[in-house]
């Protein structure tokens, strides 16, 4: 069974663990790969960190009928095959760690045979906004403050547009680069993804103009009945008017249009919501801004289950865990 045959029976998978998604990193250093068991099944992506160094990585998954970290606690038979089909595909590929990211809410419990990884790739936290409403009550639950801030968008004379200009969203991106510290993509990883996801429908780009000219831009993601909000990019011009505010609501109107019943913000500081919250409004560094944005908009503050590693070759796993702090410090 191929990939795209397996997840019509998975259709409200992540969007990492679609074929678009696999296709995409195959361009930038990855390689993609599939194993597939009964109802149990993962998109794998492996990456070569040093000669003789491979690490695999399932993000979002993998896919099964239930919670997958609690189908392995709890002894799932068929959980249990599928882990030793990923186990033998490791070791014949001469693996020496696989990382998974389940899709799944923190529940406080590692599957059988992980340890806690040191370090995630996605984001820990996100805010997840119930779009099944009609408008006006999606609007209702946002702060007051976002609510203004859209009608002034709106009043000021913004306009968002559905647009396939990804020259001037990334030159959008890199002013955002500069301004705020945050790293971007190249513009060739904007326009492959654009390309391979739009190609089927299941993403869009939008750009909010100001006096005929382009002042911020979303791209949004959506598969089965969820969406997420991946790449953003603002000018350093103009931002009284306030259009990533209109930009997020017009995207919103868009997956509902598309079915999607809730609509994922992407990426917010890795705290508890109690700190996120008693916070807030102290700190700028870092995603805080992005925070005080997010939360605007009425949702609810999801913490993922996070980052377990599998260790084949623990020697090379130790060597690679030191690697990784050295360049996180820059050395």
């Amino acid at each position: 069974m191929d990939w795209e045959t397996f997840t019509k029976d998975h259709p409200n998978a992540h969007v990492l663990q679609t074929l678009e998604w696999g296709k995409l990193k195959e361009q930038f250093g990855w390689k993609m790969d599939h194993l597939i068991h009964k109802e149990w099944g993962a998109q794998i992506l492996i990456r070569s960190i040093l000669p003789g160094m491979k690490m695999a990585y399932i993000a979002k998954g993998p896919l099964a009928p239930n919670s997958n970290i609690k189908s392995w606690l709890n002894g799932d038979e068929c959980g249990a095959d599928f882990l030793k089909q990923v186990d033998d595909y490791c070791r014949e590929h001469k693996i020496f760690f696989i990382k998974i990211e389940p899709d799944e809410e923190e529940c406080g419990s590692i599957p059988a045979g992980f340890i806690r990884s040191f370090h995630a790739i996605q984001p820990l936290n996100t805010i997840l906004v119930n779009i099944a409403d009609d408008d006006e009550k999606i609007l209702a639950r946002m702060k007051q403050k976002t609510r203004y801030n859209i009608r002034l968008a709106e009043r000021k004379g913004v306009k968002v547009e559905v647009s396939d200009d990804i020259e001037t969203f990334y030159q959008l991106a890199k002013q955002t680069s500069q301004r705020d510290r945050f790293g971007i993509h190249s513009l060739k990883y904007y326009q492959t993804a654009y390309q391979l996801f739009h190609n089927r429908g299941q993403c869009e780009l939008f750009l909010a103009k100001y006096a005929e000219t382009a002042i911020s831009g979303i791209m949004v993601f959506a598969n089965g009945m969820r969406a997420w909000y991946f790449y953003g990019a603002s000018s350093n011009e103009h931002r009284e008017v306030m259009a990533p505010y209109l930009l997020q609501w017009e995207a919103i109107r868009w997956a509902k249009r598309m079915g999607c019943s809730v609509y994922d913000l992407w990426g917010i500081p890795d705290y508890r919501e109690a700190y996120l919250e008693n916070n807030f409004m102290k700190t700028e560094d870092g995603l805080w801004g992005v925070y005080r944005f997010k939360r605007g908009f009425g949702g609810r503050v999801f913490r993922s289950a996070g980052a377990f590693d599998r260790v084949y070759n623990p020697r090379l796993y130790q060597f690679y865990r030191l690697l990784f702090n050295l360049r996180r410090l820059g050395v």
